[in-house]
């Protein structure tokens, strides 16, 4: 799989379910196509690594990605936010693939620090992957998890922060500034680094990197990535898409008009 095929998913599923949180979805498709493409082992099995989706608002990402990966076949796909579907718009625990509930923003690294020591403490061989957005450093919830992880020499935690700049109501940076976001959690005893979220392969380069620490890795992305007239759009963080906007964006994206 690759992001594009990921975002060109996005787009066709978004437009059957008339349903927003489609500039969140789109910039983390390339995380989650080398996650499930290269990154996380064992799918399915109870050995398997542990994937949160802690920015719950782009779960369709996850779903698509679930799909191509054959967790999540294409009927029930297609179901999104219907009624009685097991896959809403923020995902929940019982969906084929979906380890947590998450939605509230700012809990999902406190889930996956807990799951992380669970599997220090029965030695078991599996780690925990937490894709969390950069808003989501505003709550005081994420630095508690932190500082835990530190104390407990997670290195089996990897945080992977989609640092797009933009939350619900603007500019992360004016909301609440938290740059530089490497300085900030080196000073909370994990190890950082910054990739850009959009190249898959540095971005299974520095998943593949070995740490002796818990780990986050800071994705600079683009919110919207792919479609010209969402890219960096605030509005696009809620709206739907009609046809015709559904049309150029997956000719944008290289796929059908």
């Amino acid at each position: 799989m690759t992001g594009q095929e990921l975002r060109r998913l996005v787009i066709e599923i978004s437009l059957m379910a008339k349903v927003g949180h489609i500039s969140s979805a789109l910039c983390i498709c390339d995380i989650l196509s080398v996650l499930y493409g290269k990154v996380l082992r064992n799918p399915g099995t109870p050995d398997r690594d542990r994937f949160i989706l802690s920015k719950g608002h782009a779960a369709l990402a996850l779903y698509v990605a679930l799909h191509k990966k054959g967790l999540l076949d294409r009927k029930e796909l297609e179901t999104f936010c219907a009624d009685g579907s097991r896959l809403g718009v923020h995902p929940e625990f019982g969906a084929p693939g979906v380890e947590v509930s998450t939605g509230s923003l700012g809990m999902g690294l406190s889930v996956g620090a807990g799951l992380a020591l669970s599997a220090k403490l029965r030695k078991s061989p599996w780690r925990v992957y937490v894709l969390m957005s950069d808003a989501e450093c505003d709550e005081g919830s994420v630095w508690e998890a932190a500082m835990f992880a530190s104390h407990h020499r997670l290195q089996n935690l990897t945080v992977i922060i989609d640092d797009n700049g933009f939350q619900a109501f603007g500019r992360t940076e004016k909301i609440l500034n938290l740059q530089p976001l490497e300085e900030r959690w080196r000073s909370f005893g994990w190890e950082a680094s910054t990739v850009d979220g959009h190249d898959e392969a540095a971005l299974a380069k520095a998943l593949a990197d070995p740490s002796g620490k818990p780990r986050v890795l800071i994705a600079k992305t683009i919110s919207g990535k792919g479609v010209s007239f969402m890219e960096n759009k605030l509005e696009w963080h809620y709206y739907p898409v009609n046809e015709e906007q559904a049309r150029q964006a997956l000719r944008e994206l290289g796929g059908a008009s």
